[in-house]
């Protein structure tokens, strides 16, 4: 009885590394009211719910980016609710008026080809002394008609300021508050379309004044030749003095 039951122990003792080793390797299990409980497959359903919660959460903030990007083009799409081009264009017509209404010699390349030569650079200097003096006074008559009308352009140019101030302040305040690209652009290119008609009316402000520079300069230019002409007239040889009988006093 005694080499059986050594043998017994000896077996016993050489099976228990084995044992424990299957132990390890195999996972452990749990029973609870009929429930098997695996560990590994508890842990693998979790890491598979934290990545599918990680993919939730990465989708809503897709969705986040893209609702914030559709509300940026909506405001860069707003237009400007502010319009100053017509009273820009009202402006620019009253200038134009201004221009249009120049007195005796226009803004016209064929009329003033014309009526420049005529008046200024082919006077006729055979003509009579009368014709003379009148052709004279016609040049004077146009030079003051220029300045007269220099001083409208002037005027109406001095007019349009006080507009064009609050049009460029409306739009500075607009381009401020602006909510988007469009609106900013707007401005910006209203505010560009002020300043040209603030030089269109600095243009005309010095081609009027040039005008009447231009046609002073040509009336005495013209004047000139008219008294060297009317000197030469005058200076001319002529009968001389002739003596003639004189009755002082009568019977």
């Amino acid at each position: 009885m005694k080499r059986p039951l050594s043998h017994l122990l000896a077996a016993t003792t050489a099976l228990l590394p084995i044992a424990m080793t299957v132990l390890v390797a195999t996972p452990a299990h749990a029973q609870f009211g009929g429930i098997v409980y695996d560990p590994t497959n508890y842990s693998q359903n979790i890491l598979t719910a934290a990545r599918t919660l990680e993919q939730i959460n990465n989708q809503i903030r897709q969705l986040q980016n893209q609702a914030t990007s559709l509300v940026n083009e909506a405001r860069n799409l707003t237009t400007l609710p502010l319009n100053i081009l017509q009273p820009l264009q009202q402006q620019i017509q009253q200038t134009q008026t201004l221009l249009r209404q120049a007195q005796r010699m226009a803004y016209d390349v064929q009329q003033i080809e014309t009526q420049f030569g005529a008046q200024y650079k082919n006077i006729d200097l055979t003509a009579s002394q009368r014709a003379m003096v009148t052709g004279a006074e016609d040049r004077w008559k146009t030079s003051v008609a220029a300045f007269e009308d220099a001083l409208k352009v002037q005027a109406g140019a001095v007019a349009n300021i006080d507009g064009a101030r609050g049009a460029v302040t409306s739009l500075v305040t607009a381009s401020q508050s602006a909510t988007g690209a469009l609106q900013a652009a707007q401005a910006g290119n209203q505010l560009l379309a002020s300043q040209s008609q603030q030089l269109a009316d600095l243009t005309a402000v010095v081609a009027a004044q040039g005008r009447a520079q231009a046609l002073d300069s040509a009336s005495a230019a013209a004047a000139k030749a008219q008294a060297r002409e009317q000197l030469r007239r005058f200076l001319a040889p002529g009968r001389g003095y002739v003596p003639a009988s004189a009755q002082m006093f009568r019977n």
